[in-house]
């Protein structure tokens, strides 16, 4: 059995889990991007639809020998740096347009897929996909128009924002942002969600397959992530809430994923986000939950 790893030793996880694989006796590679075009080379048949990686101490591994590829972190391509920009930008273009053809070819191979990856940058059709499979969100607006900002701001107790893409913490939305000028020009150079406070704690819950773990996560701050005191408790997931983790799974195309909840006070869960390609390790410690063993049970079956 042959399984790729998109990502490289550098990532804890990754690395993590190409030794777990390889102690079970798989051959297993990473399919570090970085390396391409210069060092790793790449072809694929559109009418044959095979092709090969060939790794840069000449190794050969043919699409139809990868029984797995799992996605960790994507680095796009690393083309050398021309002097004629024009060049350099066909270049990339050419480089992208082989990397995801080959990524796209066996959908089927992947945990999870280019297809996925790419419904997960547009979070505001996540949170409308949830909303229409009938899982709970946050009141939410996604936009650059000050107007907006300040007539939701007004439709609840406490309001919190956050970039659309994600890259940075959470922020109560306060007096000092909604001056005018200020908001203009931040609006200006890009747009911002802007979400109900829901009070309570956070989950997460980690799908795997048919598999649902979660935990209550701990932390006296609005954006757990900024906590170093943050506990991760282990939560019996409820029937319910495991059939809506796995619904939001299918519904987002992913075979394996981290789902992030608001818990409140009266016991509903408000769903955030569902992450692409989440990490685990601390939090399979800190539960003894066999995340590692679930997903080589899931590259392998």
């Amino acid at each position: 059995m042959n399984i790729l790893i998109l990502g490289n030793e550098e990532d804890i996880h990754a690395a993590h889990l190409k030794k777990s694989l390889t102690e079970k006796g798989i051959t297993v590679d990473y399919l570090d991007t970085r390396l391409f075009p210069t060092k790793l080379k790449i072809s694929w048949q559109p009418i044959t639809h095979t092709g090969c990686l060939i790794f840069p101490d000449g190794r050969k591994w043919n699409l139809a020998d990868i029984n797995k590829i799992f996605w960790r972190t994507f680095a796009g391509v690393n083309v050398p740096k021309l002097t004629d920009l024009y060049q350099e930008r066909i270049a990339v273009n050419d480089s992208m347009g082989l990397l995801r053809s080959f990524m796209r070819s066996k959908p089927d191979k992947w945990v999870n897929s280019w297809e996925a990856y790419e419904f997960h940058k547009e979070k505001p059709l996540q949170l409308s996909l949830a909303n229409k499979i009938g899982v709970t969100i946050p009141g939410t607006i996604i936009t650059n128009n000050a107007d907006e900002i300040l007539e939701f701001s007004q439709t609840f107790k406490d309001v919190i924002f956050k970039p659309v893409y994600g890259g940075s913490h959470t922020q109560f939305l306060t007096k000092e942002h909604l001056e005018i000028n200020r908001m203009k020009l931040a609006l200006s150079i890009s747009p911002v969600t802007i979400q109900e406070f829901i009070p309570g704690t956070n989950i997460r819950s980690y799908v795997i397959g048919e598999k649902v773990y979660s935990a209550e996560i701990r932390s006296s701050s609005l954006d757990f992530r900024e906590d170093k005191r943050t506990k991760i408790i282990y939560l019996e997931t409820p029937e319910d809430i495991k059939e809506k983790c796995l619904a939001i799974t299918k519904a987002f195309g992913l075979k394996w994923t981290g789902i992030d909840w608001r818990f409140k006070p009266n016991g509903d869960f408000v769903f955030l986000e569902a992450n692409f390609s989440p990490m685990f390790l601390h939090f399979e410690r800190e539960t003894g939950c066999p995340i590692t063993e679930d997903l080589i049970q899931l590259l392998t079956s």
